[in-house]
């Protein structure tokens, strides 16, 4: 059976391993491993010495270790294409788990986070996210057949079944705003945790973003679920992009004009339909920055 990123169970496991003992760190960069130079935590240093460090969460298909242990995914494959416009072609990735993503950023564990993280008015509050580069929605990881009809927030609470979210995620949020129980709502730190907590009866399905829940059953096709019709979980799109740190504004500004020529050109459409978004998924043109940061 596969997870997550479609990498073999045991594969990833090793891999995840090998990861942490060498202090979370993966290398890669337009052309292969970077090299031995401390990679920068900082827009200046990384235009001098051209290698610079991210956050990621190891969670397909967004940024995850593939199976040459190399930072895949859509957040660094357009990353990487966006700073190579800025003259930085080398990038080390930090795994971090998916909460702590905008602490580390804000620590200088890393320059900034490519990890495809949805723009809501409280991580608004804490970190300076770039133009919307995405748009999704969410949709509940359940058994075939979905003997309980959960296709709603609302349907947890009448089901009074117990569901898994990404800790930190959007999902959360959602579930609140619908009045669903705190004790019906298990956050998980991984979405691989997701997955096998459904498949084993744990908890009776997940909810994640639409995309990621298709991934997931796409790669881990004998696993027995399926994925519910996306909804749309607020009362606005979700979006998501890549987020800085407060004050990093040179850095924004450049990273923004690059990404706009990246969708302006189509370019971003061919970047990241192998990982399963498609022209769906380009953000409504009027909605801002701003706007996804208020509530």
């Amino acid at each position: 059976m596969k997870i997550g990123a479609g990498v073999r169970r045991g594969g990833l496991r090793r891999m995840a391993a090998v990861v942490m003992a060498a202090s979370a760190v993966a290398m890669f960069s337009g052309c292969g491993l970077g090299g031995n130079d401390a990679a920068a935590v900082t827009y200046e240093d990384a235009k001098k010495s051209g290698k610079i460090k991210v956050g990621f969460a190891n969670e397909a298909p967004w940024a995850f270790l593939d199976e040459k242990g190399e930072l895949a995914g859509y957040a660094p494959t357009v990353a990487r294409a966006v700073l190579k416009n800025l003259g930085i072609n080398e990038v080390e990735g930090v795994v971090t788990d998916f909460d702590g993503l905008i602490d580390g950023v804000r620590a200088q564990n890393y320059a900034f986070v490519a990890a495809g993280m949805s723009i809501n008015p409280k991580r608004c509050q804490s970190s300076a996210f770039a133009t919307p580069d995405f748009k999704v929605g969410t949709s509940f990881l359940v058994p075939k057949g979905n003997p309980r009809h959960i296709t709603q927030f609302a349907d947890i609470t009448r089901e009074n079944v117990r569901i898994a979210t990404l800790g930190g995620a959007t999902e959360n949020g959602y579930a609140q705003a619908a009045g669903v129980p705190s004790n019906l709502i298990e956050p998980m730190a991984k979405q691989d945790d997701i997955l096998r907590a459904v498949r084993n009866n744990d908890v009776y399905g997940g909810a994640m973003l639409d995309v990621t829940a298709s991934w997931l059953v796409k790669n881990n096709a004998d696993a027995g679920l399926e994925v519910t019709p996306s909804i749309q979980g607020g009362a606005k799109p979700e979006v998501g992009t890549f987020n800085f740190r407060i004050g990093d504004d040179a850095f924004l500004a450049d990273f923004n004009r690059e990404l706009r020529k990246l969708h302006d050109s189509g370019e971003w459409l061919q970047l990241v339909e192998p990982f399963g978004l498609t022209a769906a998924n380009e953000p409504p043109p009027s909605l801002t920055t701003e706007q996804a940061c208020t509530a």
